[in-house]
């Protein structure tokens, strides 16, 4: 289910999601952010998930990276805050309970996935920052 780096966005069809995971190279949450998405796609046989990887600012700008790792479905990031900056840094996000992981929950990435589908679009954000290594990081429920 899960492709290569890609260099090139390939097209998709008007019904379908087009869900991209955005890395930086070597990111310590990459594989668990990858297990909860299989966890939230099950039952989508159908689901193809492309990982790319992002190598400086201006390519995380261009793709909408708010911090490695990052979900873009449609195109759109479904846990950024409103007007929040893109970037490169490590990435949090937080549970119902209040607790930090490197990867949304299983049940917010399947609720992610669920309304974009329904609407066509990605779902709308909720967020709030951290610190991670003394780096400010953003966090999404």
């Amino acid at each position: 289910m899960w492709s290569q780096t890609l260099t090139e966005e390939p097209d998709v069809e008007p019904d379908s999601l087009e869900l991209t995971l955005l890395t930086v190279p070597d990111c310590p949450k990459a594989a668990a952010f990858e297990e909860r998405l299989a966890a939230a796609l099950a039952g989508r046989p159908g689901a193809v998930v492309r990982r790319r990887e992002i190598v400086d600012e201006r390519e995380a700008a261009e793709a909408g990276m708010h911090g490695s790792p990052t979900l873009l479905i449609n195109g759109v990031d479904p846990f950024a805050a409103p007007g929040q900056a893109p970037g490169l840094a490590c990435r949090l996000y937080r549970d119902a309970a209040g607790r930090v992981a490197g990867a949304p929950p299983v049940k917010a990435l399947r609720r992610a996935v669920e309304q974009a589908g329904a609407r066509g679009q990605a779902a709308k954000p909720a967020a709030g920052p951290t610190e991670c290594h003394g780096q400010r990081t953003e966090q999404f429920s």
